[in-house]
């Protein structure tokens, strides 16, 4: 039966729901995509065992039948463990897949232990997989004050997420399910969210300008130093004609984040040969230092303003070096910049989004990016709408460098009215990020929209690469006929008037209880009336 977004999403929110009263949205969503993970991973296996022994099933529960048949019998046990460990670098047994643990709920036989010794076998099957579900912990008191309490909260959980059919799924559900999750996390948990998860519009556009006239290329290499749960570099998929071959490199500092990355792009199907990413802190440990060290393309939402250690040993690194200084200990932003610009191709393009800051700010900020503009290296600055991120509601910027262009002008494009409101938050919609794409593309002045500026004129503005100083937004009022404005004047104060008129009658009405009080009103009624009469 066929699927559609809906109903796969009516599963997670329902799902959702059994934890949302236990626990914050930060440790709820590491349950669901951890389970939805192993769901994933199972059924899978599941499908294509059933294919190998050439056998036709119906649903899971026929193939979760065919296999544990065939798995009872040792020639072709040991068959289908080599034939599943070279497709997946796993097995799952039967009496550890999903299928069978809904059936273990479903018969009131499904005990938490089975499930953590299904977890613990995957992390052991291979290195890829190693503390892949370490932050899923099954005995939490949050899920209940005891055993019993716990095994039926988990149970609840599974028995939802069953309603999602990765066959009968139109659409990419994989994706779908992983984007719907960690951005109704975004939503409920703020900052947290925002530290790894960019926006779709915003990463479409990226994408879109990181990719532009390479969509065909083989081997494209991606790079996000700070990558969070990698959903911004996944979007190279969608945008290249070779998705099979991209080659995806991603450092995160947080182990947790780290670990969604590494399931999302398996949920996306990239192949693990290549994936290659890394949990480290990218400023303190570069990252990767040995071959290849430079990529085609780059991306990166950094957390804004961050700070780090400035250490003057910096100055010998060969990321920082060429610019003589070193970003402030209290702005990282232009560490991650020249981090991830030294990684990337001479033929290659970078895109990374920052707060406005890092266009005017003044000291060693300011010398960073006077050496990027009189190397040609910083090709265009696009202002965001505010209030688009999860993290901050400031309006942000995307800053796109190259290292080949051999130019010095700089394009600027002033987006900042191009968006949707969606319940609290503004979106940039597909119209909007071709729209922005396309002035990237012919790289002209429109009115009121994009700029392009000489070096000279650059220069002349101190290096400030402030949007408004280039890019004119300012409608003028429209003119007012002043006999129209005298008759709105004349209208106004007949109005007022009016309104003094019945505020007199309605003080004929009041009277005083004391002599005090008698004095009170009536001076109040003699102002009043003579602020009428245009006494002063």
């Amino acid at each position: 039966m066929e699927q559609n977004s809906s109903t796969l999403y009516n599963a997670l929110w329902a799902s959702a729901d059994i934890l949302r009263s236990k626990m914050d949205a930060n440790e709820y969503k590491n349950y669901l995509l951890g389970i939805i993970f192993y769901k994933y991973l199972s059924d899978n296996m599941l499908d294509y065992a059933v294919d190998q022994l050439e056998e036709k099933a119906d649903d899971l529960k026929q193939a979760q039948a065919i296999y544990t048949k065939a798995y009872a019998n040792p020639e072709l046990q040991q068959d289908l463990k080599e034939v599943l460990n070279t497709q997946f670098s796993y097995v799952i047994e039967p009496q550890y897949t999903f299928t069978q643990l809904l059936d273990d709920i479903n018969n009131s036989t499904f005990q938490l232990e089975t499930l953590a010794q299904g977890f613990r076998n995957i992390e052991q099957a291979h290195e890829t997989f190693a503390n892949l579900f370490q932050d899923i912990d099954l005995y939490s008191r949050k899920l209940g004050a005891s055993p019993q309490k716990q095994n039926e909260t988990i149970s609840a959980v599974m028995k939802k997420l069953a309603e999602v059919d990765l066959d009968g799924y139109v659409g990419d559900i994989l994706g779908d399910a992983y984007e719907y999750m960690i951005s109704e996390f975004a939503s409920e948990s703020g900052k947290k969210a925002g530290e790894f998860y960019t926006p779709h519009g915003v990463a479409k556009l990226m994408t879109k300008i990181v990719m532009h006239g390479k969509q065909k290329q083989k081997g494209f290499s991606i790079y996000d130093p700070t990558m969070g749960s990698g959903s911004l570099m996944l979007n190279i998929k969608k945008e290249s004609h070779e998705p099979g071959t991209v080659l995806y490199f991603g450092q995160e500092i947080n182990t947790s984040t780290y670990n969604l990355a590494r399931m999302n792009l398996m949920l996306h199907q990239v192949p693990i040969a290549n994936q290659y990413l890394s949990n480290a802190d990218t400023l303190s440990d570069d990252w990767p230092t040995d071959e290849p060290t430079n990529f085609d393309g780059v991306l990166m939402n950094p957390p804004y303003s961050a700070h780090w250690s400035a250490v003057k040993g910096f100055l010998d690194d060969a990321r920082f070096a060429p610019y003589g200084v070193l970003a402030p200990k209290s702005r990282a932003d232009f560490a991650f910049l020249l981090h991830g610009f030294y990684h990337l191709k001479s033929k290659g393009t970078m895109a990374i989004v920052l707060p406005h800051g890092v266009l005017f700010r003044g000291s060693s900020e300011e010398k960073i990016r006077r050496t990027l503009l009189e190397n040609g290296h910083i090709y265009a600055v696009i202002g965001l709408p505010a209030n688009i991120f999860y993290n901050t509601g400031i309006p942000t910027t995307i800053i796109v460098l190259r290292k080949d262009y051999n130019q010095r002008d700089v394009l600027f494009i002033d987006a900042q009215e191009l968006f949707e409101k969606a319940r609290t938050k503004n979106v940039l919609t597909d119209e909007h990020v071709e729209t922005i794409f396309k002035a990237y593309v012919e790289r002209k002045t429109i009115d009121k929209f994009s700029y392009l500026a000489s070096f000279t004129e650059i220069e002349a503005n101190d290096f400030n690469l402030n949007i408004p100083r280039y890019v004119d937004t300012f409608e003028t009022e429209p003119e007012i006929p002043l006999t129209d404005l005298s008759t709105a004047m004349m209208q106004t104060q007949q109005e007022v008037k009016t309104s003094e008129n019945e505020l007199i009658a309605m003080l004929d009405e009041l009277t005083g209880t004391t002599p005090e009080a008698k004095k009170e009103l009536a001076d109040f009624k003699a102002a009043l009336q003579g602020v009428g009469n245009g006494k002063h």
